[in-house]
């Protein structure tokens, strides 16, 4: 029993002892803490105020060294949070192709956030080179690719709506001045029958790392109808025959069949269209067969289709 109290009494003094080493070395750690430093640290930067014709561009650093003196509890600070800086870019000067601030313009704004018990002392470098490029930009136009499958009798009617249509494009002159339009993702529509409006994703081409875009969506918008046909028999009209002869033309009225929506069609009649045979196409060749040619039809007509595609023609002396 004398022996496990001698034991006992022991480990209670190396417990005491170890207590009394561990307040030490924080009192002696807390106070050299205390004292000022010169290190070096690393701070994170922000760039701001960009002149409206430069551009940053992808490799512009955003980590900066720094010599610095302060206490020990800031440095310990500074070791696992990186201070963050804002710097303006509004100052920055050009020189045989390259953009950079001064070491003396740097400094000024990096003190003018820090704390008074922070010294800058060195900065790495005499200037700040900032990887910038002097912004051209121009406007794009928007290519829908997109494949359209209507159910019978049914077809678009006019022109697809592409909003926006144009987009623009900054960036720096070699990467966007081959550029002149821009596609949509592939959209593809089956079965149509009314109207549709499709949101899609503008593909921008490779290499474009330092390129910036207006928008990268575009919707695409269509009006559908429903059509019909009707057939109208048109007179045929001779065109550049030899004024001292009369023309006879065999046939002297061709069916036209006519693709619009019920409502145009009622607006419709023969006089709307202009069918010609044109003596011009001959040549001077020896021939009595001509070509039939549309050469008037109302705009708002989907198709218009000749059943017949030549006539023949007497000549005879007035």
């Amino acid at each position: 029993m004398e022996r496990n109290l001698i034991a006992g009494l022991n480990r209670r003094k190396v417990k005491i002892f170890f207590l009394f080493l561990v307040c030490s070395f924080l009192a002696w750690f807390l106070s050299n803490l205390s004292d000022s430093y010169e290190s070096r640290t690393n701070f994170t930067l922000n760039y701001k105020s960009l002149p409206d014709t430069l551009f940053l561009g992808n490799k512009a650093s955003k980590n900066l060294e720094a010599k610095v003196r302060t206490s020990g509890f800031q440095l310990l600070y500074y070791k696992f949070f990186n201070k963050r800086m804002d710097i303006s870019l509004s100052q920055v000067n050009h020189e045989n192709g390259k953009y950079f601030l001064t070491e003396d313009i740097l400094k000024k704004q990096m003190e003018r956030q820090l704390s008074q018990n922070i010294s800058l002392l060195d900065l790495d470098g005499t200037r700040w080179v900032v990887d910038l490029y002097q912004v051209s930009q121009k406007k794009l136009v928007v290519k829908p690719i997109i494949e359209l499958k209507f159910q019978p009798n049914h077809i678009l009617d006019g022109v697809l709506t592409i909003s926006p249509d144009s987009i623009m494009v900054k960036g720096p002159a070699n990467e966007i001045d081959t550029l002149f339009e821009v596609e949509t993702e592939p959209i593809i529509l089956n079965d149509l029958s009314k109207d549709f409006s499709e949101d899609a994703s503008i593909i921008f081409p490779k290499g474009l790392d330092n390129s910036i875009f207006s928008t990268n969506r575009a919707e695409v918008s269509g009006h559908v109808v429903k059509f019909s046909e009707k057939v109208f028999e048109v007179e045929v009209k001779p065109v550049n025959f030899p004024e001292d002869y009369k023309v006879k033309m065999f046939p002297n009225t061709v069916s036209l069949v006519c693709k619009a929506s019920l409502d145009q069609l009622k607006a419709i009649n023969p006089e709307s269209f202009e069918i010609i045979a044109d003596y011009k196409q001959l040549g001077g060749r020896a021939n009595n067969s001509l070509f039939l040619k549309v050469a008037k039809k109302p705009a708002t007509v989907y198709a218009v289709r000749l059943q017949q595609r030549t006539v023949n023609f007497v000549l005879e002396r007035k």
